[in-house]
């Protein structure tokens, strides 16, 4: 390739990176890390960066030991101090000390405060730079200092006490429309909200449900501000808070990531694998107990499947509903009636019209009124169990201080499979004088 050609491919790919510098990082996590490195140093520095903090975290963990200290420190320099932490969460200790010995003496001790702090707590999600005032300030020295904050982002102010002490908040708004000598108590919406530097992601996911917020303050025991969750933060924590609840109600630990050891995914979930296997026994062990019925009626075995498989479904709809609900706050505890007696009337309805359609088809398949009876009022009577099952088992592990998303769907699964296996041949072992032999 000729130098005029190089150059032009050169100016085309930090083209692509300033404009598409999320879409260039897709494509640079697919690369050997070796590749990556190599990429990165024939980068200019603001394309790099931009390429860098936006790559996955478990590559970029992989990319910063093997930079040189120098390019490495500079990157790290120009991430959002969070992001910045838990990137170095996520090195080696020899290697985070590199960085922060080397990089300026104010950034490392905010980098250093915020990895003091729980991996899913609030410290660890905020920003320390954060713009304080004292409440008797005005308009005008507000809109002075902000001038000099270029380059960082600013939705609100907050004002502080001598101490510190968080006292009100003030949007950026406020302070663009005021009258210069306007002070800035008077513009203060009052005690903002804010969290303990320890609280867990689940409280800040909370709070950002209760209210609209762009900026979440975050405090010690005494009250003083130390920094504050921006809304993109705030936005990735209900996000990741999401994606837990889904883990966790499949058995899977929260702390298992996709790129995580095999060997720590296995220590995780062969527990509850265990766990789900006994549920499962105790399911066929209820099979067992109308053994003679399945051998003198075979087709019962044929259609054993689609009355647990009905109330199944069932039972997971009524639990994805009532999970919603606890995890945005839409319901508490004290709801559990109302809820209950919703589903129960939504599985009542539709176990009717599922059992006409599974009685016709099993009439048309076997000929025989019995068997059609039978199936249809099991299912009816299994899904009922199953709608009322998926609302209150949430509910009582809340109520019982245990996480809902840890073990509701084990519980479920054998509730709905109990439930759906005793009531089919149950009343086929009742009614057996109806159905055909054979």
């Amino acid at each position: 390739m000729s130098n005029g050609a190089e150059r032009a491919a050169a100016a085309l790919t930090q083209r692509f990176l300033e404009i598409y510098p999320a879409q260039a990082a897709r494509v640079v996590d697919n690369r050997k890390p070796g590749e990556i490195v190599e990429f990165l140093r024939a980068q200019p520095l603001p394309m790099a960066s931009a390429l860098f903090q936006r790559m996955a975290p478990d590559m970029a963990a992989q990319i910063l030991p093997r930079l040189e200290s120098h390019r490495g420190c500079q990157l790290v320099a120009a991430m959002e101090p969070a992001l910045a932490a838990a990137l170095l969460a996520r090195v080696d200790a020899e290697a985070r000390g590199r960085v922060l010995d080397a990089i300026e003496p104010n950034l490392a001790k905010e980098l250093k405060l915020l990895l003091s702090y729980p991996a899913d707590s609030a410290g660890s999600l905020m920003d320390p730079r954060v713009a304080t005032f004292h409440a008797n300030a005005t308009v005008k020295e507000a809109r002075a200092r902000i001038r000099g904050l270029r380059g960082r982002r600013v939705f609100d102010i907050f004002l502080v006490d001598e101490d510190r002490r968080l006292t009100g908040v003030v949007a950026l708004q406020e302070i663009v429309l005021a009258r210069p000598n306007h002070p800035l108590a008077e513009l203060s919406s009052g005690a903002p909200a804010s969290v303990h530097a320890m609280s867990t992601r689940e409280e800040v996911v909370e709070v950002l449900n209760q209210r609209r917020l762009t900026t979440l303050a975050v405090v010690d025991l005494d009250g003083r501000l130390l920094g504050v969750i921006r809304h993109d933060a705030l936005i990735a924590a209900a996000q990741e808070e999401m994606s837990v609840d889904i883990q966790t109600m499949v058995g899977v630990s929260k702390e298992e990531r996709a790129l995580s050891k095999a060997t720590f995914a296995v220590r995780k979930r062969l527990p509850w694998l265990q766990i789900n296997l006994a549920t499962a026994f105790l399911a066929a062990s209820v099979v067992g107990l109308f053994e003679a019925t399945i051998a003198r009626f075979t087709a019962l075995a044929v259609l054993l499947p689609v009355v647990a498989g009905q109330s199944g479904n069932t039972g997971a709809q009524a639990l994805a509903v009532t999970m919603r609900g606890l995890a945005l706050r839409e319901i508490r505890l004290h709801h559990w009636l109302r809820i209950a007696f919703k589903e129960v009337n939504v599985a009542a309805v539709n176990g009717i019209a599922v059992a006409l359609t599974t009685g016709a088809g099993v009439y048309v398949w076997s000929q025989s009124t019995g068997l059609a009876f039978v199936i249809m009022l099991s299912m009816i009577i299994s899904m009922i169990a199953a709608g009322l099952s998926g609302a209150i088992i949430p509910m009582i592990l809340t109520a019982l201080g245990q996480d809902p998303a840890q073990s509701s769907s084990i519980i479920l699964t054998t509730v709905t499979d109990v439930v759906g296996f005793f009531s089919f041949l149950g009343i086929a072992t009742l009614l057996a004088s109806m159905l055909p032999v054979g």
